[in-house]
């Protein structure tokens, strides 16, 4: 077949990308006198060393030792039961592990069952492992067994082994390939692209190769012509097919699988047929070319390489936000996936509109039910754009790659942007975010759980309850001039208050603070004070003061004697608005979700001040003043010491 051979010898050594490991570092264990050392030394010099020391140094390979150009780092180890941990701990940082027994003692091969695999499952390891039987020169001829009898019922219970290979560094027999193989297990490894038991392309690995089918069908019709393909063979091998090799790679997909070719060329299901072609053929570096070439690491995400920390990295009072490119984008995508045009994406359209990512980012918490769905169980465009921008503050940089993997043409950093530091937005006495986050606090039972499920358009009492885990929930609010904001309301658990508190920089990101309270219930308001004072000393004591907001919930209920005396009373106390009354059961909501937006945007206003805080304020005030009467005495006195050395030096020149 021509499109494997053409690609497999295409295959440049040392033209790295993105994804492609850096180096290889194979650890080599085994029972002692299994001949280790001695096949480290064979493969490293071409040579049988007639004296090895116990363990070797770490030997380094040179860059042009594989034809790959990835350099390569062989350790050895102990076998000694004190050193047990020192090779645990070298396992741990191990590319591959070659795990050696001796040819012509049975005892070691058993020790791999019954030891060596077991204690590396125990140890947690997930790489690559090759077992290689050394010594094979001293294997008596009349025990010839094949070494698939010998090592299938082992590579049957421990599935982990990617190969097994029979050596001698005696006789310069396969030393070398022992690590060539183990490299190609890192560099070309089989289980993130094929499942060996259904003998198909795992799921993430075709969501991947139809991202690269639809970047490299330029034309956009479900087929890639003949000057698309060698487009996409001269991008990952550098070469491009003959007329001949084209017509040849159709012939072999149309023979096989009608629908992989149509008169406009080979289509999305021949291109994965291909691939799956290949790796059952052992051609793995053909695919991983072509994976690495489009920016894929060895679990099938874009390599860090493409998103670097870097590129999220901000203070912890800004937050990060869809830029308007982006929001084009996505605005666009949702229409070109919206096939009926009726404002509603519903899940199988969200899935394909996801479907050439690694896996649909909305189908675990915090963004399962963050947004508010339609009748159908889908998603308007408001709330399409409300749940991305929940992940573009929460995640910046899943949101960003999801953003690549649905098609965004343009540079990573022209997504996203910074928004103002929080301080900062307080001394201009304004915000110019366009969305905002909301901390929900309360005791259980209060009301907040229900606040969010109305806020998402549900029924007050879905889930009813109190909530254990944080929650989010994320939508449009309108403006009064018509325009719309996005506000997150993030659930804060009474029990989760004293860990939110653990970090310095918690309330950094919160834009507003609510304490939601039951009306009827005199104990639930004394505890949403407690919460808002802690809430308050927190945030005097960090510096990150936000603006805060009583709400009164379950308005429907007789509210407990002298219930509004005290909640004015205290509102007015610490200096913030009169709780807002609502009810969740009758949808009465007093215009709650527009006047915490509107507080989250004047954040100079509305923020709480303690006892201490005002206590410390006044000592402030009392310093400055008594600062400003000692500068104000200390002039005085260097202005009248001045006048007096006038007066002196006119009095002595008139003398």
């Amino acid at each position: 077949m021509q499109l494997q051979f053409q690609m497999a010898k295409n295959i440049p050594g040392a033209d790295y990308c993105p994804g492609s490991p850096k180096s290889v570092r194979i650890v080599v264990l085994g029972d002692k006198g299994t001949g280790k050392s001695s096949l480290i030394v064979a493969a490293a010099t071409d040579s049988f060393p007639p004296n090895v020391p116990p363990v070797l140094p770490d030997t380094k390979l040179p860059i042009e030792f594989f034809p790959d150009g990835i350099p390569v780092t062989i350790v050895d180890t102990s076998s000694r039961p004190e050193d047990r941990d020192r090779v645990a701990e070298e396992v741990r940082h191990a590319d591959a592990v070659v795990l050696t027994y001796a040819c012509d003692r049975s005892e070691t091969l058993e020790r791999l069952s019954t030891y060596w695999l077991p204690e590396l499952r125990r140890l947690e390891v997930k790489v690559p492992i090759i077992v290689a039987g050394c010594k094979l020169d001293f294997r008596e001829n009349n025990n010839q067994v094949s070494l698939e009898q010998v090592m299938s019922p082992i590579m049957q219970q421990f599935r982990e082994i990617e190969t097994c290979i029979e050596c001698s560094a005696l006789k310069q027999l396969q030393a070398q390939e022992v690590f060539y193989y183990a490299q190609k297990t890192v560099l070309h490894p089989t289980a993130p692209l094929f499942d060996q038991e259904s003998q198909a392309l795992k799921p993430r690995c075709v969501r991947a190769l139809k991202r690269i089918f639809i970047l490299c069908d330029h034309d956009r019709d479900g087929a890639l012509s003949e000057a698309e393909l060698n487009d996409f063979q001269v991008k990952c091998f550098h070469a491009p097919l003959q007329p001949s090799e084209i017509e040849g790679v159709k012939r072999v997909v149309q023979e096989k699988l009608p629908e992989g070719v149509n008169e406009r060329g080979l289509t999305v299901t021949g291109f994965l047929f291909l691939h799956a072609l290949f790796i059952e053929k052992g051609r793995l570096e053909t695919t991983w070319t072509v994976l690495r070439k489009f920016g894929y690491n060895n679990d099938i995400r874009l390599a860090e390489e493409l998103l670097p920390p870097s590129l999220f990295k901000r203070m912890p009072d800004q937050s990060v936000e869809l830029t308007n490119v982006a929001i084009e984008f996505l605005k666009g995508m949702y229409m070109l996936f919206d096939d009926d045009e009726d404002n509603n994406l519903r899940p199988q359209e969200i899935e394909d509109l996801f479907s050439t990512a690694p896996e649909s980012p909305w189908k675990e918490a915090p963004y399962e039910d963050a947004a508010e769905k339609t009748a159908l169980g889908g998603l308007s465009f408001d709330a399409f754009l409300s749940l991305w921008s929940l992940m573009t503050l929460l995640e910046p940089a899943r949101s960003v790659e999801n953003l690549i993997y649905i098609g965004f043409p343009g540079d990573p950093a022209s997504a996203i942007r910074f928004t103002r530091r929080r301080r900062l937005d307080r001394k201009k006495q304004q915000s110019e975010r366009k969305f905002f986050q909301c901390f929900v606090f309360g005791p259980n039972n209060a009301g907040k759980s229900a606040l969010l499920n109305c806020y998402l358009g549900r029924s007050y009492a879905d889930n009813q309850g109190s909530t254990t885990d944080e929650r989010y929930a994320v939508n449009m609010v309108d403006e009064s001039g018509g325009a719309k904001k996005t506000l997150i309301m993030r659930e804060i658990p009474e029990d989760g208050v004293q860990g939110l508190f653990s970090s310095k920089e918690s309330l950094a990101a919160c834009d507003i603070a609510v304490f939601v309270y039951d009306s009827s219930d005199e104990s639930s308001f004394k505890r949403a004070t407690e919460l808002l004072v802690e809430v308050a000393t927190y945030a005097e004591a960090t510096g990150y003061e936000v603006p805060c907001l009583m709400v009164s919930a379950k308005d429907d209920l007789d509210s407990f004697p002298i219930s509004i005396q005290e909640s004015t009373r205290v509102t007015q106390d610490m200096g913030i608005e009169p709780p807002v009354s609502i009810s969740s059961k009758l949808g009465d909501f007093n215009n709650l979700f527009r006047k915490i937006l509107t507080a989250a945007q004047h954040p100079h206003l509305s923020i709480p001040e303690t006892e201490a805080g005002k206590s410390r304020k006044h000592y402030n005030r009392l310093m400055n003043r008594s600062l400003m009467a000692v500068s104000i005495g200390a002039a005085a006195v260097v202005v009248g010491l001045a006048a007096y050395r006038v007066y002196a030096t006119r009095k002595s020149s008139s003398a």
